[in-house]
């Protein structure tokens, strides 16, 4: 369907939600409550929330873990509709991001850096929505927030019920389900101007649709689109012979370049688009059908990060920059009895596909500096088109991602009332990843290009398989009736393959004194005889490289295991053909938690767990593969109820991150990924929220302290005499030591109306961009900041009007810092949030 199309369904959804209302008011003769109804309004309590953390419906009070919730009411009062704006409300999460959609989230410190890359390691939290994993490798998925039940936030690790890549946590989003008691619905609307920046505007709605006494539809839909806030600014670049990298006159014969072309304000502008479908089918008093389809759509333009070298909020960049991401996914859960034992089986499809335009122009312009005492890209390289002349050098990175995802879970559970009580089940996942990334040159040569690709320097072209199997349990035992012991453990087997071409090509002509074909020079662009084509297998197992330097045969290249690839240079030879390189493994992870709760308003609680993430295959062939790493956790928790109007939880742990998966940018900006050596975390959480009368107040925060146990080096095991790249004692990058966010709400009756004033403020302190050394020097810190948010409303007979302002005082907090290539110190990126945003909201339910 073409786009256009596309935004004409949602705003049709999002026009019948208004239109339908005055029709029902005009027919209904009793009032249908709304799925808020029994929701906490400002100034009552919010403790007892009903979580499924645990694979049960249990009070998050009677959840011996440390969790946090946000419920409905709280993410629709606080104007939540993504990622980056609920992980602030959990002190205990911290993330890397380039931009809307390009996310890596890490719990409790267990970072190491450099994830999310599609050759990288699997992510270490993991993501769910409603019962089915949505964790991709190349970073987490940024479903829009809307009509969502609650957000539930698992800290520390999750190993036993949820597996791989829920080493240190995971984060659950839980939707409202369809509701068989009546017809109701809502629709959202905002309009927003940022400070120095562009207008932004978002619409939402819903619809809960009985069809029958047992059966009941739900739709959501939904269209955002943030403004813009950074400038891309008139600039030049030169490359030697010319004196400076930006000087713009060209004075001794070299290349010069401007942007003139892409010179804009407000470069960054996102649009966010898609629709949700549950339908819910109670088969009987005790089998339910619950299949569900989510489509979302996101469109961004431009850069999110700014660099600091040339203004507050500008860059210079100097090709075309936008990322699209489309994902779908088709879920169903079935849920049901067999005698008095729950049965659930959850299966899921996620299809997602990425598409990316990217400037990597910095390349370039670090390169000709490196090479300066040679005469620069010129005097070095072969940028060079048909004709033999020098061109301009810089590079523009298209790249494409195709991720696929099939989940499957079957699970029993015994009866939550008995003295002894178990939750067992089996998981099967397999995900995929087609692998693109194609690093263009306009008018480079044909002989010196990737071979069948003209105008590529370095191509990835690779396809990429996890497959994951697991038996798992947890079963409890009432030792007292206030004291509880729980054992649960989870076999598992990972099986992960790679298979595909990497890097620069190889000029396929003759050199007329060796007479054999790919032996002209030079061989690429690069003048590189190592990597790419050079690296292909030929019919008798060897490379093309070994052959050429052995006087063999090199004409006899295999066919491309990966279409749209010239060859294979990543894979395992055999006799009968190239297959997938792998690394499989299998093991057990487990946990062990004593609950003692002396009266219904305390609970405490001891826990040691442990969880994992699956080793697998570097893209470098002559890089080995890396391990699994492995979290345990040892933990004290306390959860208390006060006065009925006082809630606080706390904890305190110590964690051992074992052989840790350490990606980074090696040699030729490579990714590679190694285990590192160990690491020790230790912290402390709590949250707390108390109501009176009109009064809603809520606070979080985590103090984190991680450091490495030994010397990190450039290889897993550190050489005699070999200077590290980061001494025992670093603290691990991307979490700061302290983290806090605070909300407080206060309403009061006006008339029929009520009103209502509303404020959040966040503040963590500064962390490091990097673990090793020398890179953090380059990065910078990531700064400390403290943010707030505002607001002021009335809500009157089921409509809301809102005035709000986002980042108060208009705090440049740094999110994330990045380089564009391994080289490319000469420039930092800084991915700051959004400048002061001042809106206005309106929304109906009917």
């Amino acid at each position: 369907m073409h786009i256009i199309d596309r935004r004409v369904v949602i705003a049709s959804l999002l026009a019948s939600s208004a239109i339908v209302s005055p029709a029902i008011a005009q027919t209904a003769t009793t009032a249908v409550p709304t799925p808020d109804a029994a929701a906490p309004q400002a100034g009552e309590y919010e403790g007892d929330i009903v979580v499924t953390a645990q694979k049960r419906d249990q009070n998050i009070q009677n959840v011996p873990i440390s969790i946090q919730a946000i419920g409905t009411k709280r993410l629709d009062d606080l104007n939540i509709s993504n990622f980056n704006q609920y992980t602030q409300l959990l002190p205990s999460v911290s993330f890397q991001t380039t931009q809307p959609g390009s996310t890596v989230v890490y719990m409790r410190g267990v970072a190491s850096g450099g994830d999310g890359n599609h050759s990288g390691p699997l992510p270490s939290v993991g993501t769910y929505l409603d019962e089915q994993p949505v964790t991709t490798i190349g970073g987490t998925l940024d479903v829009h927030i809307y009509d969502i039940a609650r957000i539930e936030s698992l800290a520390g690790p999750q190993g036993t019920l949820y597996g791989a890549s829920s080493e240190a946590g995971t984060i659950r989003i839980i939707t409202n389900k369809p509701d068989t008691s009546g017809f109701y619905g809502r629709v959202d609307g905002e309009v927003n101007s940022v400070k120095s920046g562009g207008i932004g505007s978002k619409i939402e709605g819903m619809l809960n649709m009985p069809l029958s006494q047992s059966a009941a539809l739900r739709v959501v839909g939904f269209y955002q689109r943030d403004a813009g806030y950074i400038d891309n600014v008139a600039g030049c670049r030169s490359y030697l012979p010319e004196p400076t990298p930006t000087s713009c006159t060209s004075a001794n014969g070299g290349i010069v370049v401007d942007n003139a072309a892409f010179v804009k304000k407000n470069y960054n502008d996102t649009e966010t688009y898609g629709g949700r479908a549950a339908l819910k089918v109670d088969l009987d008093s005790n089998w339910t059908v619950t299949p569900t389809v989510l489509y979302q759509e996101q469109r961004n333009h431009g850069t999110y990060g700014y660099d600091p070298k040339v203004g507050d909020l500008q860059v210079q960049h100097f090709f075309p920059e936008f990322r699209r991401d489309r994902f779908i996914q088709g879920a169903l859960t079935i849920e049901g009895k067999v005698g008095n034992w729950d049965v659930t089986y959850a299966g899921a499809y996620l299809d997602r596909k990425t598409y990316t335009s990217s400037d990597y122009t910095d390349y370039a312009e670090a390169y000709d500096s490196a090479y300066s005492s040679v005469g620069g890209l010129a005097g070095y390289f072969y940028y060079q088109d048909n004709a033999g002349r020098t061109i301009d050098p810089r590079q523009k990175i298209i790249g494409t991602d195709h991720f696929k995802k099939t989940s499957q879970e079957l699970r029993v559970a015994s009866p939550v009332e008995d003295r002894f009580r178990i939750v067992a089940g089996a998981f099967y996942q397999r995900q995929t990843n087609a692998i693109f990334q194609d690093y263009q040159i306009a008018n480079l040569g044909t002989a010196v290009s990737v071979n069948g690709s003209p105008g590529t320097l370095w191509l990835t072209k690779q396809e990429r398989v996890d497959k994951d199997y697991a038996m798992f349990g947890e079963a409890s035992f009432d030792i007292l009736p206030n004291l509880t012991a729980t054992a649960g453990g989870r076999a598992y087997i990972y099986d992960n393959s790679l298979i595909g071409f990497y890097g620069f090509g190889r000029n396929p002509a003759v050199d007329p004194d060796d007479g054999r074909p790919f032996t002209a020079t030079p061989f690429n662009a690069a003048g590189s005889s190592q990597t790419g084509v050079a690296g292909c297998y030929l019919a008798n197992g060897q490379t093309l490289r070994q052959a050429y330097l052995n006087g063999g045969d090199t004409s006899a290249l295999l066919p491309a295991a990966v279409s749209g690839s010239p060859c294979t240079n990543l894979a395992t030879y055999t006799t009968t053909g190239l297959i997938p390189k792998r690394t499989q493994g299998q093991g057990a992870t487990y946990r062990f938690n004593l609950t003692f709760k002396p009266s219904d308003k305390v609970l405490a609680y001891a826990t040691f767990s442990r969880g994992f993430r699956p080793g697998g295959i570097n893209r470098r062939g002559d890089v080995a593969p890396y391990d699994a790493d492995f979290l345990t956790n040892y933990e004290l928790g306390l959860k208390t109820t006060l006065f009925d109007r006082l809630r606080f939880n706390a904890s305190i742990y110590q964690q051992a991150w074992d052989k840790f998966q350490f990606s980074f940018l090696g040699e030729n900006s490579f990714t590679v990924i190694q285990n590192g050596p160990n690491a020790r975390i230790r912290g402390a959480e709590a949250d707390a929220n108390f109501s009176t009368g009109g009064l809603s107040v809520t606070a979080a925060a985590a103090y984190t302290d991680a450091k490495t146990r030994n010397d990190l080096c450039a290889k897993p095991v550190c050489a005699v005499g070999e200077t590290p790249l980061a001494d025992k004692g670093t603290r691990l990058p991307i979490t700061p030591r302290f983290k806090a966010s605070g909300t407080a709400r206060y309403s009061v009756p006006v008339g029929t109306a009520k009103a209502y004033i509303q404020g959040l403020v966040a503040h963590q302190s500064s962390a490091s961009a990097d673990i090793r050394t020398v890179q953090a020097a380059s990065f910078g810190r990531l700064k400390a900041y403290t943010t707030a948010n505002a607001s002021i409303g009335a809500e009157l007979s089921g409509y809301t009007l809102e005035l709000f302002v986002q980042n108060l005082w208009d705090e440049r907090a740094q999110l994330s810092r990045f380089q564009q290539c391994g080289t490319c110190s000469q420039r930092t990126y800084i991915v700051s949030s959004t400048p002061r945003t001042i809106g206005l909201r309106a929304g109906a339910k009917f």
